[in-house]
């Protein structure tokens, strides 16, 4: 059955600024040298990943970046905690610092409120690279919190400072917010969650409305993913999530659909085009 589908990929989706960045700098450098070491998953998808794998990066965790020496390790968008910075000079690496400025001027903040004596909550995912490194600014004393619900369970201080994983969702930052300050607490809330994430939103939004099927192409570890993924959902029902094109199932579509693609900040664009070129031979 031919189903001559009408595919359209979102141009606004892809690749943020952070994830292009450090994909460039990987890429520089292994246009020249054999290998680089890369400190976490490049991006949280796994087929980029296995381009640049392909290309002699050489992804490390933690416990191995301990065994290593006068190598350059390259740190990815997510950012690290200090102690990493502390391990390089001991272990005498040279450090490709890809971590992304709007990370960056987070960690810092959150260093500075630490400093001064403040008490941190941070909204973000349990164990995300990113949510690792900020709480790194506090040594660890840092409250991370994915759901309100976690914080019934902890004895929270009258007065603290809130912050953001800069991925996160920003309707859920502020429904929080307002919460705690129902619950009587003194909140001082800063929204650091990144403006080319959510200003995704609104142009998903308008995207979605236009097609029959939207398919949305991310990877499973993908925090900005799933956000994503929810106003594809939340403005077009008939939305399916799909990490590459083995995951299509053809009967999600009717013939002559009218179907659109788009994808998370970790989402290479040429994945998307060989989703839209997988439909199209259908």
């Amino acid at each position: 059955m031919k189903y001559d589908l009408a595919v359209t990929i979102d141009k606004a989706s892809g690749f943020c600024f952070g994830v292009v960045y450090a994909i460039d700098m990987a890429e520089d450098i292994l246009d020249n040298e054999d290998y680089l070491y890369c400190l976490g998953d490049i991006v949280h998808n796994d087929e980029e990943v296995k381009r640049l794998t392909d290309k002699g990066l050489r992804i490390i965790d933690h416990e191995q970046l301990q065994g290593l020496h006068k190598e350059k390790v390259l740190i990815r968008a997510h950012g690290e905690a200090p102690s990493t910075y502390e391990l390089a000079l001991k272990n005498e690496l040279t450090l490709i610092d890809a971590s992304c400025p709007v990370v960056l001027k987070l960690q810092n903040r959150i260093k500075n409120s630490y400093d001064d004596d403040e008490q941190i909550l941070i909204f973000g995912k349990h164990g995300h690279a990113e949510v690792i490194g900020l709480q790194g600014q506090t040594d660890g004393k840092a409250i991370v919190f994915q759901d309100i619900a976690e914080l019934d369970k902890v004895e929270l201080p009258a007065k603290f400072t809130l912050y953001s994983q800069t991925t996160k969702s920003t309707d859920k930052f502020y429904a929080i917010k307002d919460e705690l300050i129902n619950r009587g607490y003194d909140v001082k809330a800063n929204d650091t969650i990144c403006r080319q994430v959510s200003n995704r939103y609104g142009d998903l939004e308008k995207f979605v409305a236009n097609f029959d099927k939207i398919l949305f192409v991310s990877g499973k570890k993908s925090s900005n993913g799933k956000v994503l993924y929810d106003v594809c959902k939340k403005y077009n029902d008939n939305s399916y999530f799909l990490s590459n094109v083995s995951e299509i199932d053809m009967s999600w579509f009717a013939p002559n659909d009218k179907v659109g693609i788009c994808g998370a900040t970790s989402t290479p664009m040429w994945l998307m085009e060989e989703v839209k070129a997988f439909l199209l031979h259908h």
